[in-house]
């Protein structure tokens, strides 16, 4: 069906083409201005051109990187991205050429104009240039776990002015390229990490001891047992303060899956509060 689709494009830019060139004998009856009718058909034919180009590179690179139909990447994104900046400047051309404006003139003879317009624009271009940056690196793609500042979670989008990520709350956060670009990032995925760790502070009256409560959470997931290594269960001692004490329990999967870590770790809080709860209220009353 895509390759229908492929066939067809081309069938459509040639009909475009060889209108171009073999107009003026019928269009002349019509008493039309060959002028627009020379500028739109060739905005459709680059427009056309350039459709035709992003697909068939996107389809040979999908091939190559052995993507599923639908499936995308930073190479995809980058690609789409490119595509909608070179409509979007072939609309702008397409539409001073229709007053009459040659674009080379224009920035000519209003250099003082087009700088204060590239000073109040120059950040979202600069959003672009770094959005076209990060969708060629391979330093994070769609699907990554990572993590920017205080948020975490997965990419689900790049696009020309931001990426869109889901965290752990199933919230949409959108954050601008340039923050990206600047910031430093830590991506889970990449690094293949498959240590977890959820730290908490407790009361000391809340525990027995550290080996109880270590042993207690490590049965509560017992239906996980099958996703986490033998033995990898740790309840660590971060700080001890005056009537707290700061604790971080840390388990390794046998695999990176960040939906089951999200599970797991949803079922840890729950428990350790559960724990926490019961045990704080029977040494109270003793």
């Amino acid at each position: 069906m895509k390759f229908l689709s492929i066939i067809l494009r081309i069938i459509a830019l040639g009909l475009l083409i060889y209108l171009r060139s073999n107009y003026y004998p019928w269009i002349s009856r019509w008493n039309l201005n060959t002028q627009y009718v020379d500028l739109i058909l060739g905005f459709f034919i680059f427009m056309l051109s350039a459709n035709l180009a992003a697909v068939i590179l996107s389809r040979l690179y999908r091939r190559r990187a052995q993507l599923k139909s639908g499936e995308r990447d930073n190479v995809i994104l980058g690609l789409q991205n490119i595509y909608y900046l070179l409509i979007a400047g072939a609309i702008i051309i397409t539409i001073l050429a229709f007053l009459g404006i040659e674009p080379h003139q224009l920035f000519t003879s209003l250099s003082i104009v087009a700088a204060a317009i590239a000073i109040v624009t120059k950040d979202y271009l600069s959003e672009i240039i770094s959005g076209i940056i990060i969708s060629f690196s391979s330093e994070i793609s769609v699907g990554d776990y990572i993590k920017i500042g205080e948020h975490k979670g997965k990419i689900i989008d790049l696009n020309l002015t931001k990426i869109a990520f889901l965290n752990e709350d199933d919230d949409v956060i959108f954050i601008p390229n340039n923050t990206v670009f600047n910031s430093e990032i830590v991506n889970y995925t990449k690094k293949q990490i498959r240590r977890v760790s959820v730290e908490f502070e407790v009361a000391l009256q809340a525990i027995e001891s550290v080996e109880s409560l270590e042993r207690h959470l490590a049965e509560e997931l017992s239906d996980y047992h099958k996703h986490i290594e033998k033995d990898s269960f740790w309840l660590r001692v971060v700080e001890i303060r005056k009537d707290s004490v700061a604790l971080k329990f840390q388990y390794v999967l046998k695999k990176i899956n960040r939906e089951l870590e999200i599970e797991i770790r949803r079922r840890t809080v729950r428990r350790i509060v559960d724990y926490v709860k019961a045990h704080y209220g029977a040494n109270a009353k003793a």
